[in-house]
Order: C-alpha cells, then structure tokens, then sequence
C-alpha cells in the first residue's frame, strides 16, 4: 500500500467491519488440507480447475451485471471499476451496466470494458484464459488503455494518474525498473489475490506463456521475485474486502469456480510465505514517535508512528531493556506481565517481508503504576454465558443480542460451536459490549481455538485501548487480566486479529470499578489536550473538534488498516465542523497536521 502507514491495522483499536467471509460449498477445499508450498498449490489448482466453465469472452459482459455491480460503495448498481471508484466521496463518473460497455473511448468517463489484470497478450489470447471472470475486471476504457500490458508495482513518478488516483509511471519496486502500474491501496490487495488466482489455476501453462516482468515460467512460485514481493505485500497489507467475497460468490455461479485466496486468505502465506523472496535489499525507515499511551500496575502501552519501505513494513519488533518482547503488525502493543511503580525502556525495530530490518526507533521510558486493589472485587458489573446469542448457524456474519442489559455485536462470527454449551466464535473480527455503566476492574474469559490454526492471542481493549491480550489453543482455557481499572461508562472488546484462525469465546465476564485511582474511561486517548472530538461517538458523519483549530492545514480520516479515507485541505477555514463521507460502525483515525486522535461511529 504505497508507503504502507502501518496504522494498519494501527490494530490498537478493533475492527467493527462485519465481514461475512465468502463459503465455499462443504468439502471444496478438503483435498488441499494440510498440505503448504507447492503441494497446496497443486492441490488448489486442480480445486479451481474442476467445474469451470467457458462461457467466452463476449459472455463477460453479461456476467459484470452480476459480478462486478456496485453493492458496497455508493450501492446504486453501477459497475465497480477499481480504477475510477473513490472509497470516500463522489466516483468521477458512473457506468450503467450494459448501456455504457465500450465502444470506443479517449478519455475517462467514456466507456467501460475488459480489463485482463494478467495481460492477455502474455497468453496470446487464448482460451480458457481470455475469457475467465475470475482475473478480468470491468473497468474505465481509458485506463484500462494506459496500464496497458505493464506490471503491477509501486510507482515513483506518475507519467498518469486516474481520476481515482490509479498510477502509471517507473517502479521503485526493489527489483524492477521498468514502467508498472498502481491501483489505489483500496484495491491492492484485490489484483495481489486475482494474480495469485491466476498462477494457481494455470500452472501449467505458465512455461508456455510470455513473463511480461510479472510471471514465472515454472509452476513455483509462478511469479518473478520482484513482483511477488509486491503482490505478499498488498495482499497482507489490503485483506479481504466485502465487495471481493461478493464477486466471487457471483462469479462461482457464473463460471462454477472459485478464488481460493479470498475463500482462504492465508493459503497465500501458506504457499508463498516461506519463499519470501531475496531481491529486497532495501530497510525500512526507523519507526518515529514511540510514545507510552497507557499504563497499569502491570502493563505498559506503546504506540508509534509507522516506518516507511519500498515493497512495505510487514512488522515490527519491540524491545524492552534491550531484550526482544514481542513482535506486531500494527504501530502498537501492549507489554504485560511488569512489576508496579518499575522503571521500563523500550524502542521499537521495523522488519518488511524480506527480513530486512530499520534503524532502532528512539528510545522511550515508562513506569507502571503503583499496585491498587479493587475496591468491589466481588462485584460483577458484566456476566455473558452466551446463552441469548442467535440460532446455531455456521455462516460468518454479523451477530448481535443482549443480555443483563448490555447489547453484543460479534463480526464475521458463527454460533453452531460450544464450549460451556453455546459460544461464540469468530474469525477475523471482534466481540464488542455495548456501553456498560460502572467501569471495569478485572475480566475473565474462555476460549478455545476450532478447526485447525495455530495458537494466538485475542486483543483485550476497553474504549478502544489496548489493555491486554487473552490467549487460545485447541484446549478449552480460562484466562483473567487483572488490574485493569478503568471508571465510569465502558465498552469492552476481545479483537481476533488472524485472517483465519476460528476462536470461540464464553463465559465472559468483569468485575466493577470505582476507585478513585481509575484511569478515566475516555472513547478516544488522544496525543494533545488541545483538541478533543465531541461528541464522540460521532453523529450525523460530522466530527466536531473543540479546540484552536482555526490554523490547521490538513485533516486526515483513517481507517484502522492505516488506509486514508479523506484528506481536507484548510479543514476548519468554516467551523470547528468537518463533515465526513459515509463511515461504517467502528473505530477511525482524525489526524490534525501533527495530532491524531480516535472516534467512534456507531
């Protein structure tokens, strides 16, 4: 994602997104379990290959009327063409399915037509590969025109730009100097997933078909080194997207099969990860601001901004007293486990996909708080045995209920497993509490890993900030973080933060807070007591800042994957009111200049 503003997921905050990740019929992807590297990608390849169906290349126009509409920007049934739509705000212009197909075109807005994101010159157009829905995108003529057969990577200087911002100039890829193209960060992950497609499905034939600078001409990898280190890249960086797993359950019953990197996403990691190529010799940029954002009696938070690399940051490795602790993908954590009123140093080392690592952050002291008791240890202001969640179903949505008073929302979730009879389980989303009065003193939960995975950690975080981590395995474990004191009203979030692994969650409950010592429950910590967002949450997709705000050159608005949503030249030249495009419920970013702070929409 260009610079990669690993903000991304500044996972410091959890996502309420409400992915419902695409199903694949029961059984589909059976042979390929287990299997990694080259073996799974076989496995997938001949997967993908039974059932797929030639329907020729004037066929895709009729497909587009389903695969490729418009349901999860401006949902108005316009055709979604990754190079002219705008995340935030009004596209440059509209296409009707059907009535706007090219044609002839020399500018954009003129037409839209078939865009092959592998070239179809690279295997002399022919079939099954010209006409497959899976690779081939409806998209502005004159773009499509642009990119024309170049390779997709980072871009230097931009000989175009798109109305979306698309580019097309020379590659500051490592590896590569030649021309290349760029879709904007919404998108990256998209082509990264529609090329791994690609390579899977026809293996085979790749030793028949022209590189292009992207392709390799043997089954494994299936990509030249440079452009797979793009493409590992976008696709950690950009996950799967709504709008992708509706494409490609439209395309599965157009064409009857299906992209096993979206259904799956870390078959990516599983069969290209460990062949992180070599060619990057470039480090990333030191990480900048290392700030303590919290503390306890035994933990310390650290947030910091993100560094820089030219294929892009993977994670990062935090220190603490010259001793490695923990390492992330996001620009923050939480080191737990301290001693109270202790003295701790830390910085922080970014690493990209290559292994190569950035210059030691500045360093940062912080000190834990004094040991406090709770003062109603007994008292339990939250106790959810998830016995009021939804009927039994194995679809991942999104869930909501209540009960004791408090309202639920779990995202990309499912409610057929158990573990003290019913649970809750979820992929790659969240279990948020709805505002509870009270505070919360300590919490404890159980969990239990399903299906297959490896063991990990849930993210704790109380109005958003991170205050520990729960861990899980295939053993059914009860966990408790005590200390947490936070007064006044909260709300409590367990943060799945894997692509894949299936967490089941019961039995979650906390103890009241009131002690005078408490951390004050606020929405959103923020960097300066200049400017304070309210009210927060935000109403009406206006964020109001109290504050001198009147000489602010820019605003900001991110999402949580560090992707940037708007900026806003002058922001407050008409009030302390900036109004913001359609947000989604969860959390954002608000960057003033040099300041940044969260807000909640609802």
């Amino acid at each position: 994602m260009g610079n990669y503003i690993n903000m991304k997921k500044i996972i410091l905050f959890s996502v309420f997104s409400g992915l419902a990740y695409a199903q694949a019929p029961a059984g589909y992807y059976n042979s390929a379990n287990g299997l990694s590297g080259a073996a799974l990608k076989t496995a997938l390849s001949t997967i993908i290959t039974n059932g797929h169906q030639d329907k020729g290349y004037n066929g895709l126009w009729t497909a587009y009327k389903t695969t490729d509409i418009d349901k999860d920007y401006e949902n108005d049934g316009s055709i979604l063409d990754i190079y002219s739509e705008k995340p935030v705000g009004a596209d440059p212009y509209k296409y009707t399915p059907g009535s706007n197909q090219c044609g002839t075109y020399s500018t954009e807005g003129n037409c839209y037509n078939r865009e092959h994101i592998v070239p179809q010159s690279l295997f002399s157009q022919a079939s099954p590969m010209v006409a497959d829905i899976h690779f081939i995108r409806a998209t502005d003529g004159k773009v499509n025109g642009m990119r024309s057969n170049y390779p997709f990577g980072k871009v230097g200087s931009a000989t175009f730009t798109s109305q979306n911002g698309s580019k097309l100039g020379n590659s500051v890829s490592s590896g590569y100097t030649g021309t290349v193209f760029e879709p904007i960060d919404e998108f990256k992950g998209d082509v990264a997933r529609m090329i791994f497609y690609f390579v899977t499905r026809y293996q085979s034939k790749l030793s028949s078909f022209a590189s292009g600078n992207m392709l390799g001409s043997s089954t494994f990898p299936g990509l030249q080194t440079w452009e797979l280190n793009v493409l590992l890249a976008w696709h950690n960086q950009d996950p799967v997207s709504q709008a992708e797993i509706k494409r490609n359950n439209a395309s599965y019953a157009y064409q009857g099969n299906r992209n096993p990197f979206i259904d799956n996403p870390s078959y990516v990691n599983l069969i290209w990860g460990s062949q992180q190529p070599t060619g990057d010799t470039q480090a990333p940029t030191a990480a900048t601001s290392l700030t303590v954002s919290a503390k306890t009696s035994n933990s310390i938070s650290l947030t910091w901004n993100a560094a820089t690399d030219n294929v892009g940051v993977s994670a990062y490795n935090v220190y603490m007293n010259g001793s490695l602790q923990t390492t992330v993908s996001s620009t923050s954590t939480t080191i737990s486990g301290l001693n109270p009123s202790t003295t701790y140093s830390f910085y922080v080392v970014a690493k990209d996909a290559a292994g190569n690592s950035s210059p030691n952050s500045s360093s940062v002291s912080g000190t834990t708080n004094a040991g406090t008791t709770n003062p109603n240890p007994s008292t339990d202001c939250a106790n959810e045995n998830f016995e009021s969640i939804p009927a039994a179903s194995s679809t991942y949505s999104t869930k909501t209920w209540s009960n004791g008073g408090i309202s639920w929302t779990a995202t990309d979730s499912r409610t057929d497993q158990t573990i003290n009879n019913k649970a809750i389980t979820v992929r790659s989303g969240s279990l948020t509490s709805g505002s509870s009065a009270n505070g919360i003193g300590s919490l404890t939960v159980t969990t239990q890993l399903k299906f297959s995975g490896s063991n990990g950690v849930l993210d704790v975080k109380v109005n958003g900030t991170t205050v520990g981590t729960v861990p899980y395995s295939t053993t059914a474990t009860t966990t408790t973080i005590n200390n947490i004191n936070v007064s006044g009203n909260v709300t409590v979030s367990l943060v799945n933060n894997s692509s894949s692994n299936r967490v089941a969650i019961d039995d979650l409950k906390w103890t009241c807070y009131s002690g005078t010592s408490a951390r004050q429950a606020s929405i959103a910590p923020e960097t300066t007591q200049s400017f304070k967002i309210t009210p927060n949450p935000i109403t009406n997709q206006e964020i109001t800042v109290k504050g001198d705000v009147q000489n602010i050159k820019k605003a900001e608005i991110y999402t949580l994957q560090g992707k940037v949503l708007q900026t806003i030249d002058k922001p407050f030249k008409n009030g302390n009111t900036i109004r913001t495009g359609t947000l989604n419920q969860g959390v954002y970013i608000l960057k003033l200049d040099g300041t940044t702070m969260q807000f909640l929409v609802k």
